[in-house]
């Protein structure tokens, strides 16, 4: 997800860094040409576009099969990508809870090997603080849940899985050196709202533009969890930018967060 918004930035400034820096993206004409972009501002040519859909499992796969034999090392993976529209994925999930959650998943269980093998690392979970309407069950996962506002419902679902998988992966992960971190970014103006209702989008959008941070703002605390030192105690924490925060308390379920893994696993194919 670095080709606009929070992950743009994000990437900016991890090539400023001197980083090696691999712009997952689903448009590849939107992908090159950040790339492109980040490489001229920063005078780092270590900056690549890969191909990434995450709304299709066979394009997590396939991705990771790329990275995986293209480059050895991966210290740091930024699950940023994310949508708020409707709608179903080619594997017959919701597009939020497959885009926002289960893609990453798999993504981050596919090259977590490598993480190791390359400890210590980090993997950085971009949540939201939308988590707190969130309402897994995980005997119904990747179906749309029933109501008037679904989409809405089914994007706060896909926050709290976001905010559990982090909790579960550092929880499994403790003793490799692999750490873990959900970020809500604050309230930031992004393209995300571009799928936000007809009637919303004229009270939304104005309010976005006077009152929600830049991409650079939002991407600051995605930064902090990725580069800032002495942060290994803190694994598996919800972060704001204040620092770490309690989730709420769904975000904080323990045996939730095991039962949503497992579902997880089993409808990704692992």
């Amino acid at each position: 997800g670095g080709s606009s918004g929070i992950g743009a930035a994000t990437a900016l400034e991890l090539a400023r860094c001197g980083a090696r820096v691999i712009l997952a993206t689903r448009s590849a004409r939107r992908g090159e040409a950040a790339a492109s972009r980040i490489r001229r501002e920063t005078g780092n040519n270590e900056v690549q576009f890969m191909h990434l859909d995450l709304a299709s499992l066979r394009s997590v796969r396939a991705f990771a099969s790329t990275f995986l034999h293209q480059e050895p090392q991966l210290h740091l993976l930024i699950n940023n990508a994310g949508v708020s529209a409707g709608g179903t994925t080619e594997d017959g999930f919701s597009l939020p809870f497959q885009v926002n959650h289960l893609g990453h998943f798999l993504l981050t269980q596919l090259l977590l090997e490598r993480l190791r093998s390359c400890a210590p690392s980090r993997v950085v979970i971009v949540a939201s603080s939308a988590h707190c309407a969130g309402r897994l069950r995980p005997e119904s996962l990747g179906r749309p849940p029933p109501g008037l506002f679904s989409t809405f419902q089914d994007y706060c679902d896909s926050k709290l899985a976001n905010v559990l998988h982090a909790r579960e992966l550092a929880t499994r992960e403790q003793g490799t050196q692999v750490t873990c971190y959900a970020v809500h970014p604050g309230f930031v103006n992004t393209s995300l709202f571009r799928h936000a209702p007809l009637w919303l989008k004229p009270l939304l959008l104005p309010l976005a533009w006077l009152l929600f941070l830049d991409a650079c703002e939002g991407a600051q605390v995605v930064l902090d969890c990725a580069t800032q030192e002495g942060l290994e105690p803190l694994s598996g924490r919800y972060f704001t930018d204040c620092g770490p925060r309690l989730p709420w308390p769904a975000g904080r379920d323990d045996r939730l967060a095991r039962a949503l893994w497992e579902a997880s696993e089993r409808l990704a194919g692992l």
